[in-house]
């Protein structure tokens, strides 16, 4: 894999994490979405630990 397509997972990774935690914060968070954003976290994840 090249550094660019790491350097896009690593930034989506980052974003998912971004939205999980303001999700999280918020007076009523919605737990499908979390959960929803959380898997596709892993899957980057793995994608990752593949490269």
């Amino acid at each position: 894999m090249n550094k660019s397509h790491i350097s896009a997972l690593l930034a989506k990774h980052h974003d998912l994490e971004s939205r999980i935690e303001a999700e999280s914060h918020r007076p009523n968070p919605d737990s499908r979405m979390i959960a929803n954003l959380k898997k596709r976290k892993l899957r980057l994840k793995d994608e990752l630990a593949l490269a």
